[in-house]
């Protein structure tokens, strides 16, 4: 989630999906039915130097669009969340798709605020179908690396958690998703209401950061931070070495 597709709005959520959230268990404990979406509220600002600048309400980070994309990898280390506030939530992930579609094919951390106290924790999610929680165990300082990758209508979604040891690796058929987009994303996750509370995760740091096997950065990406109205929500650095960035969290 084709250049075009930068100057409209994102898509909604269907009907169907958003009827059949009302009665899905939650993903998430102690929390609504919490799921990864597509970029939402898309607004670009400009370019610059081959760099799209724009903002969204649920993601920060960068996107490539305007070719088919194959597949998509970068390593991140999963930051601390701070729980001053008792509810709140982060994603942290890369994936095809998502940016001007309403498919996305991902695997990623999440860090949470829940009852005040920090949840962590590793899933995949091919949506609009529900995300799957990984039962491994994930701490604060994990280092991550990860690809997801299309052949055919066959997706492989891979994330290592070099800190702990270990590896999943999910294999999922899907066809007729365009593969537009490749994205290297932190998000503040959604609900049936919307997009919840962006937990303070300090800083996420994203390294090696690649598509279709090249530096993101030499896809003219767009740069994405996140902001709802006036208020910026977390903020994503240049790149660095066309594969490096940074995204800080600024307000929930």
């Amino acid at each position: 989630m084709s250049a075009t597709k930068r100057f409209t709005a994102a898509t909604a959520v269907s009907a169907a999906v958003m009827s059949a959230l009302a009665t899905a268990p939650a993903v998430a404990s102690a929390a609504p039915t919490v799921f990864q979406a597509p970029v939402g509220s898309h607004r670009v600002i400009g370019p610059d130097g081959g760099v799209q600048h724009s903002t969204s309400g649920n993601w920060a980070g960068y996107a490539a669009t305007g070719r088919t994309f194959t597949s998509v990898s970068s390593s991140w280390v999963q930051p601390a969340v701070s729980c001053s506030s008792s509810t709140a939530y982060s994603s942290f992930w890369i994936g095809l798709d998502g940016d001007g579609s309403n498919s996305v094919e991902q695997t990623g951390s999440e860090g949470d605020c829940s009852g005040g106290r920090a949840e962590y924790y590793a899933w995949y999610e091919m949506y609009p179908a529900y995300p799957v929680n990984y039962s491994n165990a994930v701490s604060a300082g994990d280092h991550f690396t990860s690809t997801v990758s299309v052949s055919g209508t066959t997706y492989t979604l891979t994330l290592s958690d070099t800190t702990k040891g270990w590896t999943k690796t999910t294999t999922k058929k899907q066809s007729g998703l365009s593969n537009a987009s490749a994205e290297i994303i932190a998000e503040a996750p959604s609900s049936s209401t919307g997009v919840l509370p962006l937990a303070n995760f300090g800083t996420a740091s994203f390294t090696n950061a690649t598509a279709n096997g090249q530096p993101i950065g030499s896809l003219s990406p767009d740069k994405i931070n996140m902001a709802s109205g006036s208020t910026t929500k977390a903020t994503t650095s240049a790149l660095s070495s066309n594969e490096n960035f940074t995204v800080t969290w600024n307000h929930s």
